[in-house]
């Protein structure tokens, strides 16, 4: 039976009992997809975690393939984009976190090769001083270039995707659920002008259910695809917390504002601060020190000139990967945080001198 590597990728997906972590792990080792799927060849035996429960679901593949081709059906006359994870084209920030989305579907375009993308999440109800510290961080890291990464959800996320817009920066907006609706639906008058300066992206199919956890399910992306988070605004328990843990799951960088100690709208804040999970910033400036940013040059010579040389640190982090080492014994090893380490290993990535494997590895090329 004749497949593509697209639908393959698609299948995966739905294989039951076999989440993203299992199938990242199937991809790295196999390469080609395809390989996948010939599990009488008994090599997936060699890889920790997968048993026969998950082999006996991968020969059951071809039961999905009438589900695959009426998604990909649906996929191209929305207009969307299939971004697969192993693809040239598959985002590095996400390719290097422990459960990417195996696919996901992106409607508009977004430069994903930028090296400065962040995550700006809080409160669906912020206070003036909430909505002011969104829209000035943001203005002050416009010469940057960043992209502005949110939910698309009430308060500081649809303030944050304005604000980028406002500046001409590019946005993405992640959403919990699949491109049959627009939630929440005011939103809608938002659509034409954020897809006019980024994108929007989901891994729900047309056939997923709505449903709460599935915007719990969408945070891992909102804080996979930026180098850095930033909480604006949170009471102690919500969206913006569990994004913010699974940033630093991932080895990320996570800032957060301060706020009123007796406001219950900075409790979150102050508890990520408090518990030295999170580095407190009071405007763009403190964020783009901490993770050395530097202002994004105005002619292309200097451009390509800052991808032909490194800074001295990055020369420093090489010199610590002529084999293969984890981002935490590299952390341990030079007395950094992770979060700044990973920051300089996916600039290196993207300079072509670095690769990465699972489990957070990586080696000089």
């Amino acid at each position: 039976m004749s497949i593509t590597s697209q639908q393959i990728a698609l299948l995966l997906h739905c294989l039951p009992k076999i989440g993203p972590v299992k199938i990242k792990q199937l991809i790295d080792f196999f390469k080609e997809r395809s390989k996948i799927l010939e599990v009488n060849n008994h090599k997936h035996i060699k890889i920790k975690g997968i048993g026969p429960v998950h082999l006996s679901e991968i020969r059951r593949w071809e039961m999905h393939l009438i589900s695959v081709k009426k998604e990909e059906k649906f996929f191209q006359k929305k207009g969307l984009k299939l971004f697969a994870y192993g693809d040239k084209n598959y985002p590095i920030t996400l390719q290097n976190i422990a459960d990417p989305p195996t696919v996901f579907f992106q409607k508009g375009e977004v430069n994903w090769a930028n090296r400065r993308i962040i995550s700006v999440v809080g409160t669906r109800v912020p206070s003036e001083q909430g909505i002011k510290d969104c829209r000035r961080l943001i203005k002050e890291l416009a010469p940057y270039q960043p992209i502005i990464v949110s939910g698309f959800a009430r308060g500081i996320d649809i303030i944050a995707h304005q604000t980028a817009m406002d500046l001409g920066l590019e946005t993405v907006a992640v959403i919990g659920h699949s491109f049959t609706r627009w939630y929440p639906p005011e939103h809608g008058v938002y659509v034409d002008k954020i897809l006019a300066r980024g994108a929007f992206i989901s891994e729900f199919w047309s056939t997923d259910p709505f449903k709460p956890s599935n915007f719990l399910r969408r945070n891992r992306i909102i804080a996979g695809l930026a180098h850095a988070t930033i909480v604006i605004e949170s009471g102690k328990k919500g969206g913006s917390l569990a994004t913010a843990h699974q940033a630093l799951s991932y080895g990320r960088e996570v800032f957060a504002f301060p706020g009123r100690t007796d406001d219950p709208k900075s409790e979150g804040c102050l508890q990520l601060i408090k518990r030295d999970l999170a580095r407190l910033i009071t405007c763009g400036k403190d964020m783009a020190t901490w993770l050395a940013w530097e202002k994004a040059e105005t002619t292309q010579a200097v451009q390509q000139q800052l991808f032909l040389h490194l800074t001295k640190l990055e020369q420093e982090v090489l010199n610590h990967l002529k084999e293969t080492v984890s981002l935490d014994t590299l952390s341990l090893k030079m007395q950094r945080p992770v979060g700044h380490l990973a920051s300089i290993l996916m600039e290196l990535e993207l300079k072509g001198v670095v690769r990465s494997f699972a489990g957070k590895r990586f080696e000089m090329i």
